[in-house]
C-alpha cells in the first residue's frame, strides 16, 4: 500500500488536488497502475493544463550527506547553488567563487537550508 501523498508525487499533482478527487489515504499498487493507464478527465485536464513552467514536486538533496525529500516548491524559492541539510555547518560546503556573496534561506523542504551564490547587487 502506498500513501496519498506518494500518488500525488507519481502522478505528479497537488496532494489537495488527490483528496479533491477521492484518491483514498492508502492505495494499492496495481490502484494507481490502473489510475496511471486510464486517467479519468480530472487528471487528463489537469495534464493538459499544465505549462511546464513550475514543477508541482521537486525532490530535494543534500549536497553534504546525500539525505533526499520530494516536497512542492515555493514560488519564493531562488534557484540555490547548494542545498544542505540544517544539521550541517556552513563549512561543510564549498567556498563562494571569488566575488560572489553568499545567501542562505532556511525553511526549505523540512530540514534544508538554500544556499545562494551569486554577484553582489550593482556589481
Amino acid at each position: 500500500m502506498i500513501t496519498r501523498r506518494e500518488v500525488a508525487l507519481r502522478l505528479d499533482i497537488p496532494i489537495e488536488m488527490a483528496a479533491r478527487h477521492g484518491i483514498p489515504s492508502r492505495m494499492g499498487e496495481a490502484q494507481l497502475v490502473k489510475l496511471e493507464e486510464d486517467p479519468p478527465a480530472w487528471l487528463l485536464q489537469s495534464r493538459a493544463n499544465r505549462t511546464g513552467k513550475k514543477p508541482v514536486w521537486v525532490q530535494l538533496t543534500c549536497d553534504v550527506c546525500g539525505y533526499t525529500e520530494a516536497v512542492r516548491p515555493k514560488k519564493w524559492w531562488p534557484t540555490f547553488t547548494y542545498i544542505s541539510c540544517s544539521n550541517h555547518g556552513f563549512d561543510e560546503v564549498p567556498e563562494p567563487a571569488a566575488g560572489l556573496g553568499r545567501t542562505e534561506c532556511d525553511g526549505i523542504g523540512s530540514q534544508f537550508i538554500g544556499i545562494t551564490d551569486e554577484a553582489p547587487s550593482g556589481a
